[in-house]
Order: structure tokens, then sequence, then C-alpha cells
């Protein structure tokens, strides 16, 4: 089995929710952090936690649609704080609508920042990890992905189409020591869902969750945290429930 390298990790949308969860989950003095958004404010925000626990932090606001301008970043970053062994692609919004209503624009936006924004990423530290014999890349998916949800076709076909480019890209690595996996996080308290969503959605998915409440960001960023490291070696291609059993 292949040593594993000194940790640089990129969390991409690490200013808020499961995103920043994830960075201080991935945050210890053995860590390079590299952390992207396009929210300066919250970047910053999560930067000063993530140093406060002993990581070297760099942080980068960019736009993840454009590969030329994710590309200049990926150079930099690895020139400062080594080459990327550990991507969690995270960043992403939603546009609510059903199949008959929902604007093209919006469909398009939503499949991009979850879609695009991640095979962009992918593309570009995919070949130094094979090269190198060792990499972690984490695809945040939903629960959505596998069961749908009325009103939600652009969230949905986005979060399903995720699962689909983790298995292929595990396949990929794979036979280079590269594991890639999906979690599928069920209702978790977010900014988002603490503002955007009506109490009444809330209490039903609720009550159709095994374990009755919502889940906290950091709950899903600790499977992350496995996910990351050499403990999960042999685990590639997974979409990992992280539901409290809601959609099983």
């Amino acid at each position: 089995m292949t040593s594993t390298p000194p940790r640089t990790a990129l969390v991409t949308g690490a200013g808020q929710g499961i995103g920043r969860a994830c960075a201080l989950a991935l945050a210890d003095p053995e860590t390079n952090l590299i952390l992207v958004d396009r929210n300066r404010k919250t970047l910053e925000e999560t930067a000063g936690k993530a140093v406060r626990v002993g990581a070297q932090v760099e942080w980068v606001k960019t736009d993840l649609l454009d590969y030329d301008a994710s590309a200049r970043t990926i150079e930099e970053v690895s020139a400062r704080s080594g080459p990327i062994t550990v991507l969690i692609n995270n960043a992403g919004f939603d546009r609510p609508g059903t199949a008959a209503k929902v604007a093209l624009p919006d469909f398009e936006a939503v499949l991009g920042i979850h879609l695009t924004a991640a095979l962009n990423m992918i593309k570009l530290v995919l070949p130094g990890m094979r090269d190198r014999g060792w990499g972690r890349i984490i695809n945040i998916s939903s629960i959505y992905g596998e069961r749908g949800a009325k009103g939600e076709v652009a969230y949905c076909t986005a979060k399903a189409g995720i699962i689909g480019l983790t298995r292929s890209v595990a396949q990929e690595g794979g036979p280079f020591g590269v594991t890639v996996n999906a979690l599928l996080p069920g209702l978790t308290r977010t900014p988002t869902i603490e503002t955007a969503m009506a109490e009444r959605y809330k209490e039903a998915i609720i009550a159709a969750t095994p374990l009755g409440r919502i889940a906290e960001a950091q709950e899903i960023a600790q499977v992350v945290a496995f996910l990351a490291s050499p403990a999960s070696s042999y685990i590639t291609g997974a979409a990992i429930p992280v539901s409290g059993g809601w959609g099983v």
C-alpha cells in the first residue's frame, strides 16, 4: 500500500454550512487547508476558525465554473502548499421548481455549480493524484439524489448526477490508489435550511426520519474526515447516506 503523502486538502463552498464543517473537521497542524468560496466574508470567517485550531490555511475567492481561473488557483496554491491530496467538492445552491415551471437558466445554474464545477476540480487534481499514487475525492451529493423530491427537479437532478460522476471517476482513480466517494446527507442544519425552508417541510422530513431529528453539519463532516483519511483505503465508488435513516 502506498504511503500517505503530506495532506493538502481543498474544500469548495467552504464559507458556511457543511463546507465550513468539513474544513474544520480536516483542520489540524499537519494539514495544509485550501478554502474556496464565492463569499469573501464567510470564507474569511471559516479560515479564521481553522487557523485557531492550528491548521495552515489559505483561502481563495474564485468562480468554480471558470476552468481557467480554477486551473490558475490550483497551480498557485499547489506551488505554496503542496499538491492537492484531498478534494472535497461541496459547493452548491438550489433553485426550486417543478419540471413544468423551473426556468431553464436556473436549472442550468444548479447543474453548473454542482456538476460542472465538481468536474472542473476533478480534472485539475486527479492526474496529479494518480501520478503520486494516492488521493481522496469526496463529493457532497444528497439523499435527494436517490429519492427525488417534488418541486426540486434541478437540485435532485444535480445531486443524482454527482453520484454518477463519483462512480465513474472511482473507476478511473482506483488502479492508481485514488478513492472517490459521495456523501448523501439528509436534512442538515445549515444557514440556508434555517432561513429558506418552511418549518412545515422540516417537520415533515423529521417525522419521516427514524432518528427523529435534523443533522448537525459536524455530523456530516466527520464522515467526510473519515473518507479523507488513510483509514478509508478500501472504500471507493460508494454513495453513503448520512440521513438519520430518512430515505432508506
